[in-house]
C-alpha cells in the first residue's frame, strides 16, 4: 500500500473521528506504547528444547504444518521475522523448557540462569524484554496429573525447587534487560473424575507456593503471577488451581493475578473481570487467547472478545497496570503467520479501544442520557478505523494492510521449506 494513499485515507479518517471528539494523534501515540508479551511456544508447538518427549498436562498442539522450529536459533530467527511485521516494541515470553543445555540434559530442578544466557543476550541485541514461565507439564514427575499439589512430598519438593529456580531465572532476565520480567505460574494439577477430597490438594498447593515465594526478590527485576484454569484434558472434573483459589491466593500474598481468556466458562469474559479486580490489585496479567468450545488456544483475532478486553483496559486507563500476553498455538498453519495475525489483532483491538469517543459516552452516562450513550457506542463502530490502523503501521515502519503476507511467504519458501526432520 502506497504511503500517499495511506496518508490521504488517514487525513479523512482523522476528520471523521474528530467530529466525535476523538484525537487520533493522541490515540496513535498511546498505541505505540502498548507492549505485548508474545509467546515463544507458537513457533514450535510447545515442544521446547529439553528433548523429544510428548506433550502432557492438558497441552495439545494440533496440525503438522511444515517448517517448525527445531533449535533455539531457528526459533529466534522465526520470531525476528514475525517481529519485523508487527508494529511497536514488544516482549518474548519463554517457558523453562526452552533452555539451552549445550547437549547435556538438565532436569527441571537444576535449571539455572546460565541456561538462558543465549536468550538474554539475543533479547539485549533486539532491544526487547523477556517474561518467563516455569514448566510444570510434559515431565515424568507430572505424568499422574499432579505437581505442586501432589500427595507425595518428594514430588512436591522437586517442583518447588523448579519454581524457586524459575524465579531466579526471571529475576536475572529482569536485571539484565531492565525488567521487570513477569514469572507466571500455571500448573495442570487435577482429576479426570470426581475426587473424594478436593481440599487436601488445595492445602498442599498453598504450602508449595508459599515455599516457592518465601524468598523476597526485587520487584524491579521480577513479578510473580499465578494463573487459574477451569478444566483441562484429564482434569475435566477438578482443577486444583481454580479461579477462586488463585484469586484468594494472589490477593492474600500480594501476587499478580493472571487471567487466561480460555480458562473460564464459555459465557464468562475476562474483559468484564478487569474492572472488578483493579480496585483490589495494583497489577493484573491477561493471557489473550481464542477458545473455541474449550481451551483450544486458537490464534487471536480482531473479534468482539479481544476488542472488549482492550476496551476495558482503555476505559480504566490501566495500560500501566494490566500486562497483556498472548497464549495460542496452532500447528495447522504457518506458525510465523499465526504470530503476526494474533499480535497484530491484539494491537488493532488496543488502537480501536483508544479511538472510542469515551468522553461523549461518559458524559451521556453521567447526565442520564442513556440512549445517547448507546448511540455514540454504535456510531463509533463504523468510523474508518482501518485507515488509522494503516497509518499506525506506516509510522511504526511495518507493512500496512495485507502487504506483510508476501514477506512471510518468501520466508517460508527460502527458509522453512528447507527444514526436513
Amino acid at each position: 500500500m502506497k504511503d500517499e494513499t495511506i496518508a490521504k485515507n488517514y487525513a479523512d479518517a482523522r476528520d471523521g473521528y474528530a467530529e466525535l471528539g476523538v484525537d487520533t494523534e493522541v490515540a496513535l501515540e498511546r498505541a505505540g506504547g502498548v507492549e505485548i508479551s508474545i509467546h515463544c511456544w507458537q513457533g514450535d508447538d510447545v515442544t521446547g528444547f529439553e528433548g523429544s518427549g510428548p506433550l502432557t498436562g492438558g497441552i495439545l498442539a494440533t496440525g503438522n504444518y511444515p517448517g517448525k522450529a527445531r533449535t533455539p536459533d531457528e526459533l529466534r530467527a522465526d520470531f525476528e521475522t514475525a517481529y519485523r511485521l508487527i508494529p511497536g516494541t514488544h516482549r518474548l515470553n519463554l517457558h523453562a523448557s526452552y533452555l539451552e543445555h549445550g547437549g547435556t540434559p538438565v532436569d527441571r530442578d537444576r535449571v539455572e540462569p546460565s541456561h538462558f544466557n543465549g536468550w538474554i543476550e539475543w533479547a539485549q541485541g533486539l532491544g526487547i524484554g523477556l517474561d518467563f514461565n516455569p514448566t510444570f507439564f510434559s515431565h515424568p514427575k507430572s505424568d499422574d496429573g499432579f505437581t505442586l499439589a501432589h500427595r507425595d512430598k518428594s514430588i512436591r519438593g522437586f517442583w518447588v525447587e523448579h519454581g524457586r529456580r524459575s524465579r531466579e531465572i526471571s529475576a536475572e532476565m529482569g536485571r539484565r534487560l531492565k525488567g521487570p520480567s513477569i514469572d507466571n505460574f500455571w500448573i495442570p494439577d487435577g482429576w479426570k473424575d470426581q475426587p473424594a477430597d478436593r481440599l487436601i490438594h488445595r492445602e498442599l498447593l498453598v504450602e508449595s507456593l508459599d515455599a516457592i515465594f518465601a524468598k523476597e526478590l526485587d520487584p524491579a527485576h521480577t513479578l510473580d503471577a499465578v494463573e487459574s484454569k477451569l478444566f483441562g484434558i484429564a482434569s475435566e472434573a477438578y482443577v486444583v488451581g481454580s479461579h477462586e483459589f488463585y484469586l484468594a491466593y494472589a490477593q492474600s500474598r500480594g501476587k499478580v493475578l493472571c487471567m487466561d481468556a480460555g480458562h473460564y466458562h464459555p459465557t464468562e469474559s475476562i474483559a468484564e473481570k478487569v474492572s472488578a479486580l483493579l480496585p483490589f490489585f495494583p497489577q493484573l496479567l491477561l493471557h489473550v487467547s481464542r477458545p473455541i468450545r474449550w481451551d483450544s488456544d486458537h490464534v487471536v483475532l480482531f473479534d468482539d472478545e479481544t476488542r472488549a478486553i482492550m476496551r476495558e483496559i482503555a476505559r480504566a486507563q490501566a495500560w500501566d497496570r494490566v500486562f497483556v500476553a498472548l497464549d495460542f498455538f496452532d500447528a495447522s498453519i504457518n506458525r510465523i503467520e499465526a504470530w503476526v495475525i494474533g499480535t497484530r489483532a491484539a494491537l488493532k483491538a488496543a488502537l480501536y479501544a483508544l479511538l472510542e469517543p469515551a468522553a461523549l459516552i461518559r458524559e451521556a452516562e453521567d447526565e442520564g442520557r442513556l440512549g445517547d450513550r448507546l448511540a455514540f457506542q454504535e456510531e463509533a463502530k463504523t468510523l474508518p478505523f482501518g485507515a488509522v490502523w494503516n497509518e499506525f503501521c506506516r509510522r511504526q515502519e511495518v507493512p500496512a494492510g495485507a502487504d506483510w503476507i508476501s514477506e512471510v511467504a518468501e520466508y517460508e519458501r527460502t527458509v522453512l521449506a528447507s527444514r526436513v526432520d
